[in-house]
């Protein structure tokens, strides 16, 4: 039986072989799956694929590999024999088939039939009326017609009129992400211009009637038919994102700036905000602002909200996005058309896209349902953040009232009284060089590619609560921050300091998260020091686990299918891949503007999970509207860090350990004259000096050619390296001798003005 076993998988090997040519073309495969009624989302549920694998394989920007290639080949064959391309018009399906990653919409009182669950309200968002997680719209198939939609007083309104955006040969058109099954067929988002034309993806544009923004709202929700499908099936559909150019803002009665400063909003007696108010349109706390949504109280389960963002009012931050609020419309859409399609839609800055993306991907609450009464409630999501907690008071901010309870304002708190997880800002005292580093004749900047979403990896965080323990045994599985005195452990005064984000030594107890104490240890143990450690208390959290695997998993391959589509592969040896970086960028501005938008997103994410207070009447000790997200997590944020910072430090010292031995005289662990180290640390960036003008030329390779294991290696990938810049030796020792960071302009500009 082992043998037929054999024998049958050989075959089946084979088969899959077959499959490798025999695939319809992307536009019949398309043509094939609507012919059949089918949604993406089911195809890619059959499969065990994603549902924007199934768009991509559609559109031809990639292909199915083994084995789900044969298994897509197969369905594939199936569709031919009963949808022949004959010019013959499929048959409608007798059932409209609902898209198998929808969760179970909240109904009408007293009218959900018994295998209906409710969609229960996220806590992810502020609370807010609206906020429900019913879909907008009655799905349909794409096979199916499409039906006229219905207005507020009942009466049947007919389509939006429909027309292809004419050719813009300025700039090479970004790959439109697919059209969303069901009832968004026409894409996330839609940039308005003045005389009406809304640009949506795929290169289609809507004639919108509307001349008041009530008006705008009305039609967008009733006939646009835009908007994305949830990315966790108790998630819940994304809003339709309208971007109001210029001359639509104008068109609209908005001003051409805003007067307001400081809140960045229209005032309430704004004829905009009044008509609004008249119409029964609700606008969130933020008001009419850059990025505003209207909204409506849920009815009768059917969600009914609109985000705005508006150009003229700097809602495309140039810091994130670029030179996109420049662009023509049409590439506008293909902007953020394609970060919605591989992040999410644009729901504020890039700061706040990131934070509302790690709760679409992991929802704080689902529907349940009570065994005992069958009655559907909300429940808990395995692994979300799933209620807002207070911090321990070493996470705490100053102003937070757990902290602002322990000490008086202005009180300086040292490390051993609050947790200092950032990133390393370093530079190395110059009479540490060596004369063989003075010798060379460049300055050489690596940067870790998004070193803040490769930390996220994988990374074990709490979900709970702190709760705080007196002289704990130390353990790294265990997330929290402890209370720890590392000075015993001795390094190389040339390196970097793994654990103060300045790079100098500690002297005494400080707070610590995780990573930063696991790392301790693996140092300990890797080098024989004799040092112990030792907490003296700890604030641990007892329920863990991967939250931000998911947020990593989708950036990652966003950021990768978004570099691939600048010429940036993985496959590229190290020369090829230097030579796409020098020109990737001015191959595609629209492109580039998407890669730039999601870099923000990573580090901006990571920044919201300890948002500090913003208004100026927030009082201090007194409570502010972000700590009651569940997304409220200063040891989240500081975990992050501290694994990216010593990550950084991991891979320095395994390259200077590539081609010396270290040794550890007196407790120290003390490397050869003639190790390579950095002279300079800017978060994810360091600088060597180097003979030659290229990472090549100082980067350590093994003898047969291959880079060193474990340090830094040149690629495309999350936590790989690229060149950041090259400078003159003289040019760096001067920034030295001056005490400013050579790191920071390593690119000729100052890396936070560009964004870094």
């Amino acid at each position: 039986m082992t043998y037929q076993n054999e024998l049958f998988s050989a075959v089946d090997a084979l088969l899959e072989q077959v499959a490798q040519d025999d695939l319809p073309s992307p536009a019949e495969r398309k043509r094939l799956r609507e012919a059949a009624g089918l949604s993406q989302a089911q195809i890619a549920m059959a499969l065990g694929t994603r549902r924007e694998a199934v768009g991509n394989w559609e559109a031809g920007r990639t292909e199915p590999r083994p084995p789900k290639r044969a298994a897509y080949a197969r369905l594939l064959e199936g569709l031919i024999a009963r949808f022949p391309a004959t010019g013959t018009t499929a048959p409608e399906p007798t059932e409209t088939p609902v898209a198998v990653t929808d969760a179970p919409t909240a109904p009408e009182p007293k009218a959900m039939p018994a295998a209906a669950p409710p969609q229960p309200v996220s806590t992810g968002r502020s609370a807010e009326p609206g906020f429900a997680t019913a879909s907008q719209h009655t799905p349909r198939s794409k096979g199916a017609p499409a039906m006229a939609p219905v207005g507020r007083s009942g009466a049947i309104r007919p389509p939006a009129s429909r027309r292809a955006a004419p050719k813009r040969p300025i700039h090479k058109p970004v790959a439109a992400p697919s059209a969303v099954d069901g009832q968004f067929t026409n894409g996330p988002v839609g940039v308005l211009d003045g005389d009406g034309s809304l640009y949506c993806v795929d290169s289609l544009i809507l004639d919108c009637p509307a001349k008041t923004i009530s008006a705008l709202v009305e039609w967008v929700l009733s006939e646009a038919q835009l908007g994305a499908a949830r990315l966790h099936p108790s998630g819940k559909d994304a809003d339709p994102l309208i971007v109001l150019t210029t001359a639509a803002a104008e068109r609209f009665g908005l001003p051409e700036r805003l007067e307001d400063r400081r809140g960045l909003r229209l005032p309430e007696d704004h004829k905009v905000v009044k008509q609004l108010a008249r119409a029964r349109w609700h606008l969130t706390k933020r008001g009419f602002g850059p990025w505003a949504r209207v909204y409506r109280p849920t009815e009768g389960g059917r969600r009914q909200c609109v985000q705005l963002a508006v150009l003229p009012w700097g809602a495309l931050d140039t810091r994130s996005w670029g030179s996109t609020d420049q662009m023509e419309p049409a590439d506008i859409v293909r902007v953020l058309g394609t970060y919605a399609s591989r992040v999410i839609t644009p729901c504020g800055s890039t700061a706040v896209s990131g934070l509302e993306a790690m709760t679409a991907l992991r929802p704080p609450t689902r529907a349940v349902r009570d065994e005992r009464t069958g009655d559907w409630a909300s429940g808990p999501v395995p692994g979300s953040l799933t209620a807002a907690v207070d911090p321990a008071p070493a996470e705490a901010p100053d102003e937070h009232p757990v902290a602002a309870a322990l000490y008086p304002r202005g009180h300086q708190r040292t490390v051993a009284e609050v947790l200092d997880e950032e990133a390393y800002d370093w530079i190395r005292d110059p009479q540490l060089l060596t004369d063989a580093e003075c010798e060379q004749t460049f300055a050489v900047g690596i940067d870790v590619n998004t070193a803040f979403l490769a930390a996220a990896n994988r990374l074990v965080v709490g979900l709970s609560g702190p709760v705080h323990v007196k002289a704990p045994t130390f353990n790294k599985t265990t997330p929290g921050s402890w209370l720890v005195d590392l000075s015993g452990i001795g390094l190389d005064p040339r390196l970097p300091n793994p654990f103060t984000p300045h790079g100098i030594r500690p002297d005494g107890p400080a707070w610590y998260a995780t990573p930063t104490v696991a790392y301790a240890q693996e140092l300990i143990d890797t080098f024989h020091l004799p040092v112990q450690i030792r907490p003296l208390e700890a604030w641990i959290r007892t329920r863990s686990g991967p939250y931000l695997d998911p947020w990593y998993k989708r950036i990652g391959e966003a950021y990768k299918a978004t570099m691939a589509d600048l010429g940036v592969t993985s496959d590229l040896s190290e020369t090829e891949f230097l030579d796409a970086m020098e020109h990737h960028k001015a191959s595609d501005p629209a492109l580039a503007a998407v890669l730039s938008a999601m870099k923000s997103t990573v580090k901006g994410g990571i920044g919201k999970l300890r948002e500090r207070p913003k208004s100026i009447k927030h009082q201090y000790g007194k409570r502010w509207p972000a700590l009651e997200r569940p997304t409220w997590r200063p040891d989240i944020r500081a975990a992050v860090i501290s694994t990216a910072r010593v990550n950084m430090h991991r891979k320095i010292l395994k390259t200077a350990l590539a081609s010396q031995q270290a040794s550890a005289p007196s407790g120290h662990l003390t490397l050869d004259q003639d190790a390579l180290l950095p002279v300079a640390l800017l978060s994810d960036c360091a600088v060597y000096f180097s003979d030659g003008p290229s990472p090549l030329d100082f980067l350590p390779h093994t003898t047969d050619g291959m880079p060193t294991r474990g340090g830094f290696l040149l690629g495309v990938s999350p936590g790989m390296v690229k060149h950041e810049g090259t400078q003159e030796l003289l040019w760096a020792m001067q920034m030295l001798d001056e005490g400013r960071n050579p790191a920071r302009h390593i690119k000729g500009i100052d890396a936070a003005l560009d964004g870094e």
